[in-house]
């Protein structure tokens, strides 16, 4: 089937009480391994490209790969921008066929994330494309982004932002970080909860590798619509390299890595689906 926009699945998510799986895209392996997982258990999925793979001047080239994987699945599939501060980026993306991107001006001021993601929102939905924004810039480093300073979400800024932006999404942070944790998170579920009551968009929560599943669990009966997984399907994708790489056959490699990565990809939909 065709790519899928992003407000389609997530609106699915909503009437099912359920998150839709975002999980980093970087090689064919790992995209076959993961949309295996999906196909398995019948759920949608979003293929995000984030910007190390963009750095490394493969954002056409997994682009290209999202779109054959749309064509042949069972599962609607969307193509999401990862994390991208860059109105030119954007741009290219919708010229590239992506069918949702995330505009991330949470690490500046307030003001000048509004009048961007205002901007981004009437580009994007002008071409049908959705779109996800952010507040409470994520702690932690992932594609090397790096983000320290207090991430928990100033509600004010929620109910002014929403009252402008016509958003399809919204991440927000609660306490939620890139990476692996070094310690079990302390997620502000009252914060999410108040959100939630504000009449926010979809919510997203970015960092899901490492979260607790009762804390994820927790996260979707409040709202969470969408969970973003990238650091633990590369380490599932290593992992299983290294199980086979004394191996002669360079494809029983591959395939050990294409396994364990849809491995993990299978219990993360588990929880996401409340199954």
């Amino acid at each position: 089937m065709a790519l899928t926009d992003l407000k389609t699945v997530l609106d699915m998510a909503e009437q099912t009480k359920t998150a839709i799986p975002a999980f980093n895209i970087d090689s064919i392996p790992a995209t076959e391994g993961l949309m295996e997982a999906a196909e398995a258990a019948e759920c949608p999925v979003i293929l995000a490209i984030g910007q190390a793979a963009i750095k490394e001047g493969r954002m056409a080239y997994l682009a290209d790969l999202a779109r054959r994987v749309a064509e042949s699945s069972r599962v609607p599939v969307v193509l999401h921008l990862d994390h991208s501060s860059s109105y030119e980026q954007i741009v290219r993306a919708i010229g590239l066929g992506f069918s949702s991107v995330m505009y991330d001006g949470s690490h500046g001021a307030f003001e000048d994330n509004l009048r961007e993601s205002k901007n981004v929102v009437r580009t994007a939905h002008a071409a049908g494309v959705s779109v996800e924004c952010e507040l409470g810039a994520i702690l932690g480093v992932e594609d090397g982004m790096k983000h320290e300073r207090p991430n928990l979400v100033d509600l004010n800024e929620v109910r002014a932002f929403i009252a402008e932006v016509d958003c399809d999404a919204l991440a927000v942070g609660i306490g939620n970080a890139h990476g692996i944790y070094k310690s079990t998170p302390n997620l502000d579920f009252d914060r999410l909860q108040a959100c939630r009551d504000m009449g926010a968009p979809h919510l997203v929560l970015h960092g899901g590798s490492g979260i607790p599943e009762d804390m994820l669990r927790r996260a979707i009966t409040i709202g969470i619509r969408k969970i973003n997984v990238a650091t633990e399907l590369r380490l599932a994708y290593l992992e299983g390299l290294r199980s086979a790489i004394t191996s002669d056959d360079f494809y029983a490699v591959l395939r050990a890595a294409r396994e364990s990565v849809r491995a993990t990809a299978a219990d993360k939909i588990r929880i996401f689906q409340g199954r």
